[in-house]
């Protein structure tokens, strides 16, 4: 009579665990799902934004062309100048690229997959 009273304990206490683990594997399931898609949204809109400042820049980069083109007289001298503004600003860009785009991306990388671990603590 003991002997099965403790087995049944012992099974029930392995139900539990089981039951346990199956519930913390679908609530890890959730978590990455849910934080997936929340960073394939947020690249997804980047990437939007992105498209619309090339845009931008393209056709302000016409424009700027165009108005040199007028005041200047030679349309190769204002494309060259508008050309130079570009590899200036790339090459600014490229210098400063940790400090303007890889630790902004990171923080917000971190924000996103932290901010509910700190909310549930």
């Amino acid at each position: 009579m003991v002997m099965e009273n403790t087995f049944t304990k012992v099974e029930e206490l392995a139900n539990a665990v089981k039951d346990y683990v199956h519930n913390r594997s679908e609530s890890v399931k959730l978590i990455v799902a849910e934080k997936s898609s929340l960073f394939i949204a947020n690249l997804l809109a980047f990437l939007a934004i992105l498209m619309f400042f090339t845009f931008f820049v393209g056709f302000s980069s016409l424009a700027l062309a165009s108005w040199l083109a007028k005041l200047i007289g030679s349309k190769s001298i204002a494309y060259l100048i508008t050309g130079t503004l570009h590899l200036v600003t790339a090459v600014v860009i490229w210098s400063l690229r940790s400090r303007l785009i890889r630790f902004p991306i990171m923080n917000t990388m971190l924000k996103q997959f932290f901010q509910n671990d700190e909310k549930d603590q």
